[in-house]
């Protein structure tokens, strides 16, 4: 029972010290890709769609490596993992900036950085959900925020570098910097004290709950479109006259803009419920879009769309493993995470690529701008078909409802009236 006192613990908190930094830079390199993109298409003379796959298999390869990198975190600790991380990175990262083939980066990039932030990211969040009761919710906000500073960093300083040294360059410096980050992360990480630290595999159970599916499903379509503004917002906004610094800042204020809401909206479930913040975060994606379609060459309106794209994905990222822990509890909650976040990977190899697609062929980018608002329409009424507790959590067979928190300002009064407008629309939509 002593393990028990470590919860909530000064201890616990270096394991969301080591996470955030990880994660900021395993994620923040998968995610500056964009002011990588126009530089190796370049060299290596390839279309759009085709260099966009790069993001797609690196993506997906770390949300569906996730699977397996968040079960061997169970079973053996989080330290092997991360450090096994700290080496694909490294790996991977040197040598994609030796290729001379669109097609050998594939594998390179893809593998490499995508098996480092597989290790890097949802095992550590798992563990750091496991070393906290009282402080779950801000302890993971702060994890999870570790990923929105390091694409706000890391986008303006990898264009900087790479007009300094050239992309193959800034690659060599992001693999030892990335390396030595994640080697310090491992002395920092440790196993989570008491039956969360070693738990069983609860992905059957998932995939058995129809309101799992359903969460699957909105995700999905959800990070389809999410991905496109990550690889394209940069070279759409070079192409409209901005300099290629500021247009990468724009992905870095989606990664910033999702910092404050990751730990923002962890906050605000204490309030409001976790599964009533995390719909409304959904919410914000299709409204981002339309500000993109009408957004023109004007970089202020693009910054507004990414700042409003970066609050919703800041409260998916943050929301959604509070929202497996309500619905499972916290055992095996690498697992949950990990086969939550196939959907993200799934929806970044099918969303960049086919974006790239349709603009090297259409020459605009207006279509794919539209299927990314009709698929964050598509999210969104998949989880009004979801049911909430009056305390705002999502509804669980069998568990006793909360007592509604008092509506003592205008964000709550604006929340609870926006969930039962939702829930209104679901009874009518039934038969």
């Amino acid at each position: 029972m002593s393990d028990r006192r470590l919860i909530d613990s000064p201890r616990a908190w270096l394991t969301v010290v080591a996470t955030f930094f990880s994660s900021a830079v395993a994620l923040g390199t998968v995610y500056c890709f964009g002011a990588f993109f126009q530089s190796m298409a370049d060299d290596f003379g390839s279309g759009k769609g085709s260099t966009a796959v790069i993001f797609g298999l690196t993506t997906f390869s770390f949300f569906w490596l996730s699977l397996i990198t968040s079960r061997l975190a169970d079973r053996y600790g989080p330290r092997p993992v991360l450090a096994a991380g700290a080496v694909a990175l490294f790996v991977g990262l040197w040598a994609t900036s030796n290729v001379n083939s669109i097609g050998i980066g594939y594998i390179t990039f893809g593998a490499g950085a995508g098996i480092g932030a597989a290790c890097a990211y949802i095992p550590m969040v798992a563990h750091v959900g496991g070393w906290f009761e009282k402080s779950r919710a801000t302890a993971v906000g702060i994890s999870v925020a570790g990923i929105g500073v390091g694409t706000l960093v890391m986008n303006p300083l990898a264009a900087r570098l790479i007009d300094l040294y050239g992309w193959r360059s800034t690659y060599r410096i992001f693999a030892v910097v990335g390396f030595l980050v994640l080697l310090a992360g491992t002395l920092m990480m440790a196993r989570a004290p008491g039956e969360a630290g070693a738990a069983p595999s609860r992905i059957r159970e998932a995939f058995a709950s129809s309101t799992f599916r359903k969460l699957w499903l909105a995700a999905l379509c959800y990070a389809i479109a999410l991905f496109i503004p990550f690889v394209f917002a940069v070279p759409y906004a070079k192409e409209r006259g901005i300099s290629p610094v500021a247009a990468a800042t724009l992905v870095g204020l989606l990664g910033g803009s999702s910092v404050l809401s990751r730990i923002g909206f962890s906050w605000l479930t204490n309030h409001f419920g976790t599964f009533r913040i995390f719909r409304f975060g959904f919410v914000l994606c299709p409204i981002a879009f339309a500000i993109w379609l009408l957004a023109g060459s004007s970089f202020v309106a693009l910054a507004i769309f990414m700042v409003i794209m970066g609050i919703g994905y800041g409260s998916f990222v943050a929301v959604s493993p509070l929202v497996l822990a309500d619905l499972f509890g916290v055992v095996g909650l690498g697992s949950l995470m990990g086969i939550m976040y196939t959907a993200c990977g799934l929806g970044a190899l099918i969303g960049p690529p086919i974006a790239g697609r349709m603009i090297d062929v259409q020459g605009s980018y207006t279509m794919p701008l539209l299927v990314g608002l009709g698929l964050g329409l598509i999210s969104l009424l998949l989880l009004t078909l979801l049911r909430t507790t009056p305390s705002g959590n999502i509804a669980v067979p069998g568990a006793q409802s909360d007592v509604i928190p008092g509506p003592g300002n205008e964000i709550a009064l604006a929340i609870t009236a926006f969930d039962e407008t939702l829930m209104e629309l679901e009874d009518w939509l039934e038969p």
